[in-house]
């Protein structure tokens, strides 16, 4: 029993650090992306993409009214939620006043809930 797991250390340090690219033929190089068409995009594939400004604190908006029907509709989709803040694009405080405006207006219903 324990020749299996002497024979098993007695391979070369050479042997142990030879990758399957070495075995298959293959070389690995770092700077092989651009070769693969991927071009000038970064490593994960991710696209760069602009932070988004709040656009109520560019027009210095101190309360969100919930009376104002279309601007509440451009926070809510046909399903009737409520759009989060890193696809709104809404700072931290408009996002919490825009989503108690939605509700306020579902409450006395002027938006809807849901869709029919």
């Amino acid at each position: 029993m324990s020749s299996n797991y002497e024979d098993r250390g007695r391979s070369s340090y050479e042997d142990r650090g030879r990758s399957n690219y070495e075995d298959r033929g293959r070389s690995y190089n770092g700077d092989d992306d651009q070769d693969r068409g991927r071009g000038g995009m970064q490593r994960g594939g991710r696209r760069m993409h602009r932070r988004r400004i709040c656009r109520f604190c560019i027009e210095k908006v101190d309360q969100i009214d919930f009376k104002d029907l279309r601007l509440l509709q451009n926070y809510t989709p046909e399903r009737g939620k409520i759009l989060p803040r890193r696809i709104s694009g809404n700072c931290a405080i408009h996002q919490r006043m825009l989503a108690e405006a939605i509700k306020r207006a579902r409450n006395i219903a002027l938006l809807p809930y849901t869709t029919n």
